[in-house]
């Protein structure tokens, strides 16, 4: 029996360092995964906020990650500094399963995990819990603020800390430029960021975006609102919000 994904073409946007489990995943169902990274982690503009918070820890009543990398970020910046555990009483939650087991990985101890992976999932799980406490939220610059606004508005007192910035890699406008031009079946979006982030390697390597009789697939409902804004629905989204779920989701739509 041929393979469900047998010789298509998927584009991978995500970071040079994560992106092996959704490659494997495709590749073990006949997928041909192109990686084409959009995004690179470099350190913050500037450290002191972040600094400042990891030194006044023992002030806060709850930390949230809200991703794999704002926990490495967190962790290395911690280490430098010779802060080793996060203080007995700090609580801990974290969007998604991923950070949550790269949060324990560190030696962290997780508290809550919402069901889905979304911002508003995280929201709705603290909302109570948080209310008059001091928040910790260590995160990538410029990304949304659903979970701050939402939690000031239930009553939580809330710092927000850059722990890591996103850019786009130099690399990136000729490598799609590349990949388009030997064919591609789908694009993979794991967040909001590898929209805007391909967009604009698109736009740089001279492609028309939404790029032409490809189709956009989606690993969560925010990533699918920033894909409408760029008028490129997604052909399927995610269902759970997961490397797992986008994996099921590419085979819905491409599969033979």
């Amino acid at each position: 029996m041929p393979l469900p994904l047998a010789n298509r073409r998927v584009l991978v946007t995500r970071g040079t360092n994560q992106a092996a489990k959704l490659s494997d995943g495709l590749r073990a169902l006949g997928a041909m995964p192109v990686e084409v990274p959009v995004i690179e982690i470099h350190p913050p503009e500037s450290y002191e906020p972040l600094d400042s918070a990891l030194r006044n820890l023992v002030a806060y009543d709850w930390l949230i990650f809200t991703s794999t990398n704002s926990v490495q970020a967190f962790g290395e910046r911690a280490a430098s500094l010779g802060v080793v555990a996060p203080p007995t009483g700090l609580r801990v939650a974290a969007v998604g399963a991923a950070t949550a087991q790269a949060a324990r990985d560190s030696g962290i101890t997780v508290d809550v995990v919402p069901d889905a992976y979304v911002a508003e999932s995280l929201v709705a799980a603290l909302q109570e819990q948080t209310a008059g406490k001091h928040v910790l939220l260590a995160r990538a610059a410029i990304a949304r603020d659903v979970i701050p606004d939402a939690l000031r508005s239930a009553g939580a007192i809330v710092d927000v800390v850059d722990a890591y910035q996103n850019v786009i890699p130099e690399a990136a406008p000729q490598q799609l430029r590349h990949a388009y031009a030997r064919g591609l079946d789908a694009v993979t979006f794991t967040s909001s960021s590898s929209v805007t982030h391909l967009a604009r390697a698109a736009k740089a390597a001279a492609l028309a975006f939404p790029l032409k009789d490809v189709r956009a697939i989606s690993i969560g409902p925010i990533t699918t609102q920033t894909l409408r804004t760029f008028s490129w629905p997604p052909a399927a989204e995610a269902d759970p919000h997961d490397i797992t779920g986008l994996i099921a989701a590419v085979t819905r739509v491409l599969g033979r």
